[in-house]
C-alpha cells in the first residue's frame, strides 16, 4: 500500500505542473497561435497546387511569412500603447482581443478569394493573414511569458506547443477535410473560430501579474523609449550579437525543408486523404511525444545541453526527407520521414522556446520576444520565398533536402561554441528571474 501510495504522489507531482492555469493557458494561447500559420502555409500550398499554380509562384507564396519576420518593427505598439475603451480590460487583454477579431477578419478575406482567377488579389489576401497572425502572435508571446514563473518555461513553452500544434493541425486537417465537401471558400470560413480559444483565455485569466510597464507615460519621450528601449537593454548585455545570430542561423535548413514538403507529397503522388493520414496524423503524434519527451530533456539535462541535443536532431530530420524522396512514393517512409521529422521538432519545440523566453526583459516582453522570434526564421523563409522552387526544379528533392541538412550545421556549431564561452547564461533576461526588472 506504501509503495502504491509513493508512486501515485510521484505521478501527481510529475502530473501536477502541466494542469496549473498558466501551463493550462499556455496551451489555448498556442492553439489560437498555429492556425493563421497554417492558413497560408501548407493549406494554401495545397489550394494553389490543387489550383494548378506552378511550383515558382507557390513557393513565393511562402514570402507571406516574411511578416512574421517583420513584426519587430510594430511589437513596440503592443507593449506601449493604450487601446481606447477596452484598454480597461489590460494591457495584454484588450491587445489580444483586439488581435484576435483582426485574425478572424483577414482569414475570411482569404476564404473568399480565388487563386485560379486572382493571384494577386490571392497574394494580398494571404499577406494580411500573415500580418493578423503576426500582431495576434505578439501578444500571444507577450501574456505567455508573463503568464508563466521563471520555474515553468520549460513546462509552458511544451504547453504551449502542443496548442500550438493541435491548432496548426485541427485547422489544416479540418480545411483539407471541408475543401473535399464544401470547396475552399467554407472551409476557411469555419477555421477563423481558432482565434477564440485565446481571446478567452485572456478573458479567464485576466492581466498577467509579472507584466511591466516599460516607461512612465509621458509623450513622445515614452513612445522612443518603447521603441529604442528593447534593443538597447537587448544589445548592452555580454555577447548579444553572438546571440543575435545564432536565433537567424539556427533555423535555416529546417524552414527550407518545411515550407516545402507539401510540394513534395504532391509530386509523389499522394492524395490529400494519404496527406491527412500521414503529414497530419502521425505527424501530430509524433510531434506531441516529441514536445514530452522535450521537457523531460529540458528538466534532466538543462536548458543547454536539451537545446543542443534539439538542434542535433533537427539538422538530421531533413535527411530523412532526402530518403524519403530517393526511395518513391511509399506509406511507411512517409510516416517515418514525418515522424522523426515533427518528433525532433516537437523536442525543440520545448528546449528552444524555453530559452528564447528566457531571453527577454518583462518591460519589453513583446518587442523582445517579437525580435527573437521573427529573425529564427526570416532567412529560411526568404530563401525559401525566392529560390525554393527554382533549386528543386534545378537539383531535384534528393538534393535539396541534403542541402537543407548542411546548412543546419553552422548554427549548432555555434551554440555549441557559446555554450563554451559562457555566453547562454550571460544571454538571458529578467524573464528567467523571479525578481522584477529594474
Amino acid at each position: 500500500m506504501t509503495e502504491i501510495a509513493e508512486g501515485s504522489a510521484g505521478w501527481l507531482d510529475a502530473v501536477k505542473p502541466y494542469v496549473q492555469k498558466a501551463p493550462l493557458g499556455a496551451f489555448f494561447l498556442g492553439i489560437s497561435s498555429g492556425f493563421p500559420y497554417a492558413m497560408i502555409g501548407a493549406t494554401l500550398t495545397t489550394r494553389l497546387a490543387q489550383d494548378g499554380i506552378d511550383k515558382k509562384a507557390v513557393t513565393a507564396f511562402t514570402l507571406a511569412f516574411l511578416v512574421y519576420n517583420l513584426k519587430f518593427l510594430w511589437a513596440w505598439v503592443v507593449d506601449g500603447v493604450h487601446l481606447p475603451i477596452i484598454g480597461r480590460l489590460g494591457q495584454r487583454v484588450s491587445w489580444l482581443i483586439v488581435a484576435g477579431l483582426f485574425v478572424m477578419a483577414a482569414v475570411a478575406n482569404l476564404a473568399l478569394v480565388d487563386p485560379a482567377t486572382g493571384l494577386l488579389q490571392t497574394a494580398y489576401a494571404a499577406i494580411l493573414v500573415g500580418v493578423a497572425g503576426a500582431t495576434f502572435d505578439i501578444v500571444i508571446d507577450a501574456y505567455r511569458i508573463e503568464t508563466l514563473k521563471p520555474e515553468q518555461l520549460g513546462v509552458g513553452s511544451g504547453m504551449s506547443q502542443y496548442g500550438w500544434r493541435i491548432g496548426s493541425v485541427a485547422a489544416g486537417a479540418l480545411a483539407l477535410v471541408l475543401a473535399a465537401r464544401i470547396g475552399w471558400h467554407g472551409a476557411y470560413l469555419a477555421c477563423a473560430v481558432f482565434a477564440l480559444p485565446a481571446m478567452l483565455t485572456g478573458l479567464v485569466l485576466g492581466e498577467p501579474e509579472r507584466h511591466r510597464e516599460p516607461t512612465a507615460r509621458r509623450g513622445m519621450g515614452e513612445v522612443w523609449q518603447s521603441i529604442a528601449g528593447p534593443l538597447v537593454e537587448f544589445f548592452r548585455r555580454r555577447g548579444a550579437w553572438l546571440v543575435l545570430l545564432f536565433i537567424l542561423l539556427h533555423k535555416i535548413g529546417d524552414t527550407l525543408a518545411n515550407l516545402t514538403f507539401r510540394l513534395l507529397f504532391d509530386d509523389m503522388g499522394y492524395t490529400n486523404d494519404e496527406i491527412a493520414i500521414y503529414d497530419v496524423g502521425i505527424g501530430f503524434w509524433a510531434y506531441l511525444i516529441g514536445i514530452f519527451v522535450g521537457g523531460v530533456l529540458y528538466a534532466r539535462m538543462g536548458m543547454k545541453r536539451s537545446v543542443l541535443v534539439s538542434l542535433l536532431l533537427m539538422g538530421v530530420s531533413n535527411f530523412s526527407f532526402a530518403l524519403l524522396a530517393a526511395l518513391g512514393k511509399s506509406n511507411w517512409g512517409m510516416a517515418g520521414a514525418i515522424g522523426f521529422e515533427n518528433f525532433a521538432s516537437g523536442i525543440g519545440g520545448v528546449t528552444v522556446v524555453a530559452y528564447f523566453s528566457a531571453l527577454c526583459d518583462l518591460r519589453f516582453t513583446a518587442a523582445q520576444y517579437a525580435l527573437i522570434s521573427a529573425a529564427a526564421s526570416i532567412v529560411g523563409r526568404f530563401l525559401t520565398g525566392t529560390t525554393a522552387g527554382a533549386m528543386i526544379e534545378r537539383f531535384g528533392y534528393v538534393d535539396f533536402y541534403l542541402l537543407t541538412t548542411v546548412i543546419s550545421l553552422p548554427g549548432i556549431i555555434l551554440f555549441w561554441l557559446m555554450m563554451r564561452a559562457g555566453l547562454i547564461d550571460a544571454s538571458v533576461g529578467s524573464a528567467a528571474s523571479d525578481q522584477p526588472a529594474a
